[in-house]
């Protein structure tokens, strides 16, 4: 089973995260911020990382930038997950090393299809 590690600071957002995982068939676990995030990622290894860009203190940027300076996780696929939908948002959140982009609301769809993309292959539902 393959393994994600979410990044969401909304309990609404992780909750319909969470729920959209279990029924793809992934496992995750989560962190609520972008120090516990590191931590994490550390500590366990990833499939794909869905990173909340506007997370409180330390923003998804910058702990997209710690993610590629260790060398254990900096290959994992990090995909920037934000309520930014203006126009170049995604260029740019690509630019700084995001493997993909997903706004929010999350069309489901997209959602499943960037997962499957990113990491490999195709889950069980």
């Amino acid at each position: 089973m393959k393994s994600i590690l979410v990044v969401e600071d909304s309990p609404v957002i992780m909750e319909l995260i969470r729920f959209l995982l279990t029924t793809f068939g992934y496992e995750s676990k989560e962190a609520r911020d972008g120090f516990e995030a590191l931590k994490i990622a550390k500590d366990n290894r990833f499939d794909l990382i869905l990173l909340d860009i506007q997370l409180p203190g330390f923003d998804g940027l910058e702990v997209l930038k710690e993610i590629k300076k260790i060398p254990e996780i900096q290959r994992t696929p990090v995909i920037a997950l934000t309520a930014h939908a203006m126009q170049g948002d995604e260029d740019r959140f690509l630019k700084a090393g995001c493997s993909g982009y997903i706004s929010k609301p999350i069309d489901i769809g997209r959602f499943k299809s960037i997962l499957d993309t990113c990491t490999g292959g195709y889950q069980v539902l």
